[in-house]
């Protein structure tokens, strides 16, 4: 089994003001871009509904396959796209991977885009 690398995803309470308030830095931008175009897929939200939707906030990949009426490769794909990013985590069990929402990862990116 191959060790992976998670890249966080950026907390935009902790490094960022609204949008609205003020400026972000460049290195700032660049690290909230990533984890936007991570999200920015019909696809990998419709990936993130689902798992969020599920019970325990978590799904098996034999489940996402079928809602999104797409091949099974072209979904494992977005999941690791959703994985690497750091908005869901994958667990192993038998043949089987499990997705699971990482608690606070989309908190980080709505709270930024809050203007009050």
């Amino acid at each position: 089994m191959s060790t992976m690398t998670l890249l966080p995803v950026i907390d935009a309470a902790a490094c960022c003001a609204p949008l609205t308030r003020d400026a972000m830095t460049q290195s700032q931008a660049e690290d909230l871009a990533k984890s936007l175009k991570a999200i920015a897929d019909p696809a990998r939200l419709r990936l993130i509904s689902i798992i969020a939707a599920s019970e325990g906030q978590e799904a098996c990949v034999c489940d996402l396959t079928e809602p999104l009426n797409i091949g099974q490769p072209t979904v494992s794909h977005h999941l690791r796209v959703l994985t690497d990013a750091g908005f869901v985590t994958r667990s192993k069990r038998g043949t089987w991977a499990y997705y699971k929402l990482v608690p606070g990862a989309l908190d980080s990116i709505a709270r930024l885009l809050v203007t009050a």
